[in-house]
């Protein structure tokens, strides 16, 4: 079962949005730990995406489908010479995918937790790095799986905090209210829409990933230099982040696995 809509599908996109028609999410509409990086430019059917999506060989008896929970979204433009070449934001429930944007199928097979402490990970410079190293232009499936990322549970050590900081960058509308309280956070309400509150929660969570991957603090720095786009204060304020923490982790190293 395909999970987003192609281009021959196109004759489906309206650019107008009216009842029973659900937003077209493109890869220009997210960023990091948003979904609101863009408004949407068409939309569609709910009954003719379906169709869509289940293709000719199977029938909608009003199965649940992936467009209608939370995923993970990635840009499938990344090039390796933009600021940042992972891009990934969390997807609302009730939306469809165009091609531009890639999506993990299958995402109920997770907790909530799980989603958006894997939201963290891929949105870290450490994995970031990692993933420049193969990617060019365009970045699709094949370049994901082989990314070594973390694999954390509710019952290892720093993976709630972790979640959180995620969560409040996450959950800043309506839309998330039922992740939000899904991981203890509330509502969006506690989300953190504060554009500094949000630089200094996502240096924190640069710093703690670093740290799980067992980077010494000579590696990361240097890892920040191959982004020479971001902007200074960015990187600095990731160091410190991982200084700070560095009591809390010491010389502690997660196993790799991966997804």
């Amino acid at each position: 079962m395909r999970n987003i809509l192609k281009s021959n599908d196109s004759h489906l996109f309206k650019q107008q949005p009216v009842k029973g028609r659900l937003s077209l999410y493109e890869g220009k509409m997210i960023h990091q730990f948003t979904h609101l990086h863009a408004e949407p430019k068409y939309w569609v059917d709910e009954q003719e995406g379906r169709k869509a999506l289940l293709g000719r060989n199977e029938s909608d008896t009003g199965q649940y489908l992936d467009y209608q929970s939370y995923r993970l979204g990635f840009r499938a433009i990344a090039r390796n010479t933009d600021a940042r070449t992972l891009i990934i934001g969390e997807i609302p429930k009730n939306v469809f995918c165009g091609n531009s944007v890639l999506v993990i199928s299958g995402m109920t097979m997770i907790s909530s937790c799980e989603i958006v402490f894997a939201q963290a990970i891929f949105n870290s410079f450490t994995l970031d790095f990692y993933a420049r190293q193969m990617v060019s232009a365009n970045i699709n499936m094949f370049y994901i799986y082989q990314l070594s990322v973390l694999r954390l549970t509710k019952n290892d050590r720093n993976f709630n905090d972790i979640v959180q900081r995620a969560a409040k960058l996450i959950c800043t509308t309506p839309e998330f209210d039922e992740l939000a309280q899904e991981v203890g956070l509330g509502s969006h309400q506690q989300g953190v829409t504060d554009e500094a509150e949000r630089a200094k929660l996502r240096a924190e969570l640069d710093g703690m990933v670093a740290h799980l991957y067992g980077l010494t603090e000579d590696e990361f720095s240097y890892i920040l230099t191959t982004f020479p786009i971001v902007n200074a204060t960015v990187k600095e304020a990731a160091l410190s982040a991982y200084r700070t923490f560095a009591p809390m982790f010491g010389n502690s190293k997660i196993e790799l696995t991966q997804k």
